[in-house]
């Protein structure tokens, strides 16, 4: 009986009276790529080793990789800490957002969000053809959403739908039809109704204890990580490939400065940490450059607008194509936001193209090459030797091109040597 007494003694000492439940919130908004894959998994072990109560992702995205989407389900999965996903309001789970969702163990959406519109699509942004690509991905993916879905107790059926017809439910209709678990406004609101529900984790039933005076702790990406996450939108690295080659383009045809080029490079240097992070393909890239070709061929043929014309659409092409390879399926892209870039930028190109001609075609007018065509005042008679001239204000030595000129003559400049003029008479 002593032994069992001081069993329950060490026991109760060894607990802490003041022990809280802690909550971890993290924030994933943007395109599921490789920087959101390694977010997630590095997130999901801090919050074991923290020994979090429920670790909870607020998710934003219009979708995203593949391969980046599996990796995040799969950490989400093998977590040992219950995991809620939380559409927050205004918020979206589009295409790869969607797998998101359901494999956590938890999914909750905010009114007025919305979940689904998860079905591949081909290069051009349409259905893929029918045939055994069309079915090797759809079965794939058809596959991937059942086994998450079946393992969180929801509806097959309506999850399948997302995939193969498309659909978007807003949060009543999600609920309604069993795609999620919980409607809830704000992060306080997501606990409450979170706490106390049993959940499958792995093999066993666990059941969320949260107390009233739960402690929440928000991770962030780091300032890096965020740059990466930014700069591998599609429309991002778009922006900025396009962007940079033009402003290195008008550096190279206006030497003497640095700030174009500079920023050209920057700008290329950051479109290729974004192509890095996302499935590209080169026919895209070969399209976004001819484009930007055409449109300096424009100022160099002098064409008038002609060639600036067929480079915009181009670049437009250029655009769609370039994001569109294996691993992007899911991948949504912003076709008017694309061909809105290609159009501002072609706008931006023809109005610095018109200054840039209109300054090199301007005649000279400073410096000595500025003094040909002005008149001189013969001061003193310039015959086989030199004289002086007044040209501009100013005494010059001059000499002629052919003939003698008397003083109180008017000549006119044709060259400058050195300090002397060479000038000619002005014809009466």
């Amino acid at each position: 009986m002593k032994k069992i007494l001081c069993v329950i003694l060490l026991t109760l000492l060894c607990v802490p009276a003041n022990a809280k439940s802690t909550v971890t919130l993290a924030e994933l908004s943007g395109t599921v790529g490789v920087q959101m894959e390694e977010f997630v998994r590095d997130t999901v072990r801090a919050s074991e080793l923290n020994g979090d109560s429920l670790l909870i992702f607020q998710l934003d995205t219009p979708g995203g990789l593949v391969e980046a989407m599996r990796g995040i389900v799969q950490s989400i999965l093998s977590s040992q800490v219950p995991v809620a996903v939380w559409i927050p309001p205004g918020g979206r789970a589009a295409s790869a957002g969607a797998f998101i969702v359901q494999s956590a163990h938890i999914a909750a959406m905010s009114p007025g969000t919305n979940i689904g519109a998860a079905h591949p699509v081909t290069g051009g942004g349409e259905n893929i053809p029918e045939g055994d690509m069309n079915k090797k991905v759809m079965n794939d993916l058809k596959a991937q959403m059942r086994s998450v879905v079946q393992l969180r107790g929801r509806n097959v059926e309506t999850a399948e739908m997302m995939i193969v017809e498309s659909i978007s439910l807003t949060a009543d209709e999600a609920l309604r039809e069993g795609a999620i678990d919980i409607i809830a406004g704000d992060i306080n609101s997501l606990i409450k109704a979170v706490s106390g529900r049993r959940v499958k984790n792995g093999s066993q039933s666990v059941k969320i204890n949260l107390d009233d005076e739960v402690t929440v702790s928000r991770v962030n990406m780091s300032f890096t990580e965020q740059i990466i996450q930014f700069v591998s939108s599609p429309e991002i690295a778009y922006l900025l490939l396009s962007g940079g080659m033009m402003a290195i383009f008008f550096e190279i045809i206006t030497p003497g400065g640095f700030i174009l080029g500079t920023t050209g490079g920057v700008m290329l240097l950051l479109g290729a940490i974004g192509l890095k992070m996302l499935p590209f393909n080169w026919a895209g890239i070969v399209l976004v450059v001819a484009g930007i070709i055409l449109m300096c061929a424009d100022i160099i043929a002098g064409t008038s607008g002609v060639l600036m014309l067929l480079g915009i659409p181009v670049m437009c092409i250029g655009g769609v194509f370039l994001f569109r390879a294996p691993g992007g399926e899911l991948l949504q892209i912003s076709l008017s936001f694309i061909a809105g870039i290609a159009i501002a930028l072609g706008i931006c190109f023809g109005l610095m193209a018109y200054f840039i001609v209109k300054g090199l075609r301007r005649k000279v007018s400073t410096g000595r090459q500025g003094m040909i065509g002005l008149t001189a005042e013969v001061i003193s008679d310039i015959g086989e030797g030199f004289g002086q001239v007044k040209c501009h204000g100013e005494i010059w030595r001059a000499r002629s091109d052919g003939g003698e000129i008397p003083a109180g003559h008017e000549g006119v400049v044709r060259a400058v040597d050195g300090m002397t003029l060479i000038i000619s008479e002005r014809q009466q």
